[in-house]
């Protein structure tokens, strides 16, 4: 299938109109719908190629510019960015983006998706503990959340993680698992054993593995397939 070109949307949150870019699939019909939450890069054109990949896949989806336009090239430049975010904000612009999806005429069902990469799968995991209308959630290497938020989490999470992430040891993803087990929130995570922290991004080549990166996209799009009905 494939996806028309990304279009920029506004969609009320709070107090203010949040900014995101919408990639739909061509041709008429109505689609499932995911929200996906960028790196510390911000909307960088790995961002758009994910997007796309999505579009291809018969989702729509929705990446919310919680930068508001600025992007980073080099690690400083992305962590004086990420430091400077505001996280409620951040995690309500995500909620808004998900009833935006519910509210557009081609999504269809009205269960929406949250996936997210690194610091965007940290929120998108806090968001998935602040609102219960997440339809399910899938984490790339995302820091778990502590105990107390992890039990208020209701969507099923997909968890994928490198056994070599020098920032997420796995003693720290496996002890998130067990919490979600506690508190009967149904997942599955994932670590995979030669991968580092950023697999996903053939934008990275330090870290990109081809193989663990295909693995995880498939084991996405299960998830969604399974959830989002």
């Amino acid at each position: 299938m494939k996806s028309a070109d990304p279009v920029k949307v506004s969609f009320p949150s709070k107090n203010h109109q949040a900014q995101g870019y919408l990639v739909t699939p061509e041709g008429a019909g109505s689609f499932p719908a995911v929200v996906a939450i960028q790196e510390w890069w911000g909307i960088v054109p790995h961002m758009f190629d994910v997007a796309r990949r999505f579009a291809e896949a018969g989702y729509i989806c929705l990446i919310p510019d919680l930068y508001e336009g600025h992007t980073a090239e080099e690690p400083n430049e992305a962590r004086k960015l990420a430091m400077a975010l505001d996280r409620k904000k951040a995690t309500a612009e995500i909620s808004a983006a998900m009833q935006f999806l519910r509210e557009s005429n081609n999504v269809n069902p009205k269960q929406i998706g949250l996936v997210g990469w690194c610091m965007g799968a940290a929120l998108s995991l806090s968001t998935s503990a602040l609102d219960d209308q997440v339809g399910a959630t899938v984490c790339f290497y995302g820091r778990p959340l502590e105990a107390s938020d992890t039990a208020n989490i209701s969507a099923p999470i997909l968890g994928l993680y490198g056994e070599l992430d020098a920032g997420i040891p796995v003693s720290m993803v496996q002890d998130f698992e067990k919490e979600l087990t506690v508190n009967k929130v149904e997942h599955q995570i994932h670590i995979y054993p030669d991968a580092h922290h950023a697999f996903f991004n053939d934008s990275r080549p330090e870290a990109f593995h081809p193989k663990v990166s295909e693995d995880a996209w498939q084991r996405t799009l299960a998830w969604f397939a399974k959830h989002l009905n």
